[in-house]
């Protein structure tokens, strides 16, 4: 069924329900009224998709039992294809097939993006589907020097997208860039340390 507004692929009549019972309702409808949630992918949002290194893909069965797992890798394995189409390499796992199965019988999908540093979550809903027998575009997808067996792509066709504010996200920081941050911190001091030790040693014996 075509949606009236692109937030109604989340907003349906009974969350609008309990919008309206809750007393939330008002705060939503000029949003709607204003044309809804964006359904392309803006210059802003490609780069933080780019920045990424890791994603939630929620999927569900035909009879709607949920599912959602982890994907992961370098900054720019998840790759925008263009404004409104995002794709990744689908590395081999535990071989369970819980995310393929759903998608053969239900395309519909969500992609829930995290950035603990900056405290900023995006939210992505859409259609998505398994492609096994395109070694060309799954090649392109494979992030270089990554370690990992690619077995097919996910291709995800975006339908809205929306951000939610930072309220509760607890700040964090990646092991890599707390090293690189210390590592400078370290350099700075043992230049500092020299500069001390050469000054000191210059009071001592003046020239």
């Amino acid at each position: 069924m075509p949606f009236i507004t692109p937030s109604d692929v989340a907003f349906s009549s009974s969350v609008k329900t309990v919008q309206t019972r809750r007393g939330s309702r008002g705060r939503f409808q000029p949003m709607e009224e204003d044309g809804g949630w964006r359904t392309k992918i803006t210059p802003d949002l490609a780069e933080f998709i780019g920045a990424q290194i890791s994603v939630m893909l929620a999927t569900a069965s035909a009879d709607g039992q949920p599912y959602i797992q982890h994907r992961g890798g370098p900054p720019g394995f998840l790759r925008v294809l263009d404004d409104s189409t995002l794709a990744f390499a689908d590395f081999r796992g535990n071989r369970q097939f819980i995310t393929l199965g759903n998608l053969a019988e239900n395309p519909k999908a969500y992609l829930f993006l995290i950035d603990y540093a900056h405290r900023r979550r995006i939210k992505l809903w859409g259609t998505a589907r398994v492609v096994e027998d395109d070694p060309e575009l799954l090649a392109s997808l494979a992030p270089k020097d990554y370690k990992a067996i690619p077995e097919q792509a996910i291709v995800f066709k975006l339908t809205a997208w929306d951000s939610n504010c930072a309220q509760h996200i607890p700040q964090r920081f990646e092991a890599a860039d707390v090293s690189a941050a210390l590592a400078v911190r370290d350099r700075r001091i043992a230049a500092l340390e020299e500069e001390v030790a050469r000054l000191t040693l210059a009071k001592i014996m003046p020239a």
